[in-house]
């Protein structure tokens, strides 16, 4: 277990009407229009190369089915501020069950190993802490994927469990 002075801060975000921005990244709500051209394969100039990659396309369908999914607690996509390219998705899976909510997140391979995702992982983590309720934020990673096990170390997860297929990190709200 990490000790609270090696935890990373949560409070590695700021807000902007419904996007919410860290040093290097935005991550803003899916658009109905974002949606849609995922869904539909429609490419958009403000993409990076390689997005959306498979696992933005299961997030669109899901949100696509589920417009509340695209709600201040729902799933966003990761925009890198200096090109203002997409290059990934992060969102809760909202609502709370108990006080916990679970989170996911993908990067393109052309902007994997630059720090994006636990930049990211940081900033939704503080913000699901600022909803009413909400105590534990979580997230489970296939043991097949190392990669992001760290990910989740560097963005202040700790592994609490695991099985045979996945392991289960997990952190929890600071004192208040």
């Amino acid at each position: 277990m990490s000790s609270p002075s090696s935890s990373p801060s949560f409070s590695s975000f700021s807000s902007s009407g419904t996007d919410l921005l860290t040093d290097r990244l935005v991550l803003r709500p899916w658009s109905g229009a974002e949606t849609t051209a995922v869904v539909t394969g429609t490419r958009q100039p403000h993409w990076a190369a390689d997005f959306p990659a498979d696992g933005d396309r299961v997030i669109a369908g899901f949100t696509a089915e589920h417009p509340q999914a695209r709600g201040p607690y729902g799933q966003r996509q990761i925009i890198e501020r200096a090109s203002g390219l997409v290059v990934g998705a992060i969102g809760l899976f909202w609502p709370p069950d108990e006080g916990s909510v679970e989170f996911g997140y993908g990067i393109v391979p052309s902007r994997r190993g630059r720090g994006y995702a636990p930049e990211a992982a940081r900033a939704l983590v503080a913000f699901a802490f600022t909803a009413p309720g909400v105590h534990t934020v979580c997230a489970d990673v296939e043991l097949s994927n190392p990669a992001s096990c760290r990910v989740l170390e560097k963005a202040g997860l700790e592994r609490w469990s695991s099985d045979d297929r996945l392991a289960r990190f997990r952190v929890t709200a600071p004192e208040r």
